[in-house]
């Protein structure tokens, strides 16, 4: 029974049903609560906890010992020592649950969470009730753009946010609900959008979750064949592309997710195609979660969810491509809260993405953002991956871009002649560099210092002079 100014930490489902799969053996509902209150009753008395599991399952139940012990969940994008440092500096008391064996962190104990048993467990009482004002995720932003954030959501914005995309999936499957589907997907759950699309879609949505986070095209086809249909798949446009062109034989996929950077209309096509199931584009960020989502093939315009609207701020009397800014709110956003990015509004739910709002460039006094250009040159056929990178300082005051491509069978000049063909005259790089692979991180992002580094080591220190 729930108590007022509570909500339950699994959606209404069948406990008996599979709740996650771990190598094609299903996990039911009961036993994913037996393990949680077993974990729940190890947490040392007042420590915040650092959520760092790398299995799916084992990290879905270490996010909810620590609702039911009524702890926040720090989730850092990754387990560096300056990352953790971080952390150290704001939180006294930490412990960490870890399913690597071998983790050790300076002055943070960790502590262990099992694989779930063999067999199932005798079915809970009830499940259990989360404050709904709990913090129940603290998440820290990637640091693409600076040093990382933390962010903090409550458990009933939480359980919002995942109400207004399950009700976006659920339309999109044509079923009453999302019982049954089982969500493979390659994103770490740390990060928001992997938290939000695999993991929460399972505890709050009524899905179920495969316990790994397949990387190669190879294990993301043998994860899928291991589960049943429906299915979904949760990835990026970089896992999709390395998918799409290892040649492999796919299993069919219902219903595909994909985030953290623009989608090429092309290769969302070939994924519908090769796959047999929707794309669905996720839009969001850290600070607001999933804010809207488009059918990348149909259109180019994004629909928020549920009562979420976006508005365009007063500019306060500067140039417009200067200072512009657009700000979501409603459902589970409860103050405006301001977007990275440049969006042209349709109306208050409906938006074109032209790109992150400090990754606009302007050259020869033609405008465009980085965003667009990268997406330009990745829907090249030919470019595995690739980026542009503008140097630091321009001496002459004349912005040169250089092209950065993991494109073994294209010269730099064809690349160039294909870009030739998409872009204005100023924005096709003068420079095409070619390399082994991008430094991304695992959710798919190249941070804009990592390509920098990528820059000096490959073109000198002068490169960031423009020289």
């Amino acid at each position: 029974m729930m108590v007022a100014g509570t909500s339950p930490l699994l959606a209404p489902r069948d406990l008996a049903a599979p709740f996650a799969w771990h190598h094609g053996r299903p996990i039911s509902g009961h036993r994913y609560l037996a393990d949680v209150a077993a974990l729940a009753a190890r947490l040392p008395a007042g420590a915040a906890v650092i959520n760092l599991c790398l299995d799916r399952y084992r990290f879905a139940v270490a996010l909810g010992a620590a609702l039911q012990a009524g702890r926040t969940s720090l989730l850092p994008p990754n387990a560096r020592p300056e990352t953790l440092q971080q952390l150290r500096a704001d939180h006294p008391r930490l412990c960490a649950l870890a399913d690597d064996a071998a983790l050790q962190i300076d002055g943070v104990p960790v502590l262990q969470v099992p694989p779930a048993a063999e067999g199932d467990a005798t079915p809970a009482g009830s499940v259990p009730a989360i404050d709904a004002q709990l913090c129940a995720a603290c998440l820290l932003t990637s640091g693409s753009t600076g040093v990382p954030q933390p962010h903090r959501r409550l458990w009933d914005e939480i359980r919002l946010s995942v109400q207004g995309a399950t009700q976006r999936l659920t339309e999109t499957l044509g079923l009453p609900s999302l019982a049954g589907l089982t969500i493979v997907a390659t994103v770490p759950p740390q990060h928001s959008y992997g938290l939000e699309s695999s993991v929460l879609l399972a505890m709050l949505g009524g899905a179920a979750i495969d316990s790994g986070r397949p990387f190669y095209p190879a294990d993301i086809a043998a994860a899928l064949a291991a589960v049943p249909r429906p299915r979904a798949l949760v990835t990026t446009p970089f896992h999709l592309k390395a998918l799409l062109s290892a040649g492999l034989a796919l299993p069919p996929v219902d219903v595909l997710l994909s985030a953290t950077a623009p989608l090429s209309p092309q290769l969302a096509r070939q994924a519908e195609q090769t796959l047999g199931g929707q794309l669905i584009e996720i839009y969001g960020c850290t600070e607001a979660g999933q804010v809207a989502s488009r059918r990348t093939v149909e259109s180019e315009v994004w629909c928020t969810f549920g009562e979420m609207r976006i508005a365009r701020l007063d500019p306060g009397g500067g140039e417009p491509d200067q200072d512009e800014c657009f700000v979501v709110q409603g459902g589970p956003v409860r103050e405006p809260t301001r977007l990275a990015d440049v969006l042209k509004l349709e109306d208050a739910r409906r938006f074109r993405l032209y790109g992150r709002a400090n990754d606009l460039i302007h050259v020869a006094g033609r405008r465009s953002s980085l965003g667009h250009l990268n997406y330009h040159l990745n829907s090249l056929e030919g470019v595995q991956d690739g980026a542009f990178w503008l140097p630091d300082e321009v001496p002459d005051g004349v912005v040169r871009p250089v092209a950065f491509v993991v494109a073994p069978e294209l010269s730099a000049e064809q690349v160039i002649a294909g870009l030739r063909s998409r872009l204005e005259p100023v924005f096709v790089p003068r420079r095409v560099v070619h390399v082994d692979a991008l430094p991304r991180e695992a959710t798919g992002k190249l941070t804009a210092q990592a390509l920098r580094a990528l820059a000096l080591a490959r073109l000198g220190p002068g490169a960031a002079r423009g020289r």
